[in-house]
């Protein structure tokens, strides 16, 4: 079976956010402006990072500068006081803008030229760049969660000494 570049980047973006969303499940209010020192990011200033930067990148993305002249970058890393509600709010549209932009867009357009920063790219260097970019920052989420959660923390993938009968499932052994 082929599946498409597209289709799987779409799958690869869906499947991290979908692993934000089974870390924000575990946490309290407080623990998404929790961090460890003045020049670590909490996971607020992370999703208003990732909020900022799908909207610039994925907003008209085939005919203007990801890098968009109204994004505010720097603001994007000072601490807010928004709470979950408004937290989950942001990292929703910014997922939305970069699914449904993706999802646009046809096979026939990864070869075609974009800019960031005035840099070209191919659409499929941009969607590979970002690729590398959301899922870095959604792993940051996942080690701070972890590190709050302690030994309450909910294992997102195989848990600890769980392999051998992940396995024997898989496998059909057992």
């Amino acid at each position: 079976m082929t599946t498409s570049f597209l289709a799987s980047a779409i799958q690869q973006f869906e499947s991290s956010k979908a692993l934000g969303e089974r870390c924000f499940e575990q946490l309290e209010e407080s623990d998404f402006h929790w961090q460890y020192n003045e020049e670590s990011n909490s996971i607020a200033i992370i999703i208003q990072h990732l909020h900022g930067n799908m909207l610039s990148r994925w907003t008209d993305f085939l005919t203007t500068d990801g890098e968009k002249e109204s994004r505010k970058r720097d603001a994007e890393f000072e601490v807010s006081k928004m709470n979950r509600e408004a937290l989950i709010d942001l990292w929703n549209e910014g997922w939305y803008c970069l699914l449904t932009t993706l999802k646009s867009l046809t096979e026939t357009d990864l070869l075609k030229t974009i800019y960031i920063r005035n840099e070209a790219h191919t659409v499929m260097e941009a969607i590979h760049r970002q690729l590398s970019h959301y899922p870095y920052h959604v792993g940051q989420i996942v080690f701070i969660a972890k590190m709050l959660k302690g030994t309450a923390w909910k294992s997102l993938s195989i848990p600890k000494h769980a392999s051998s009968a992940f396995n024997d499932q898989k496998f059909g052994r057992k």
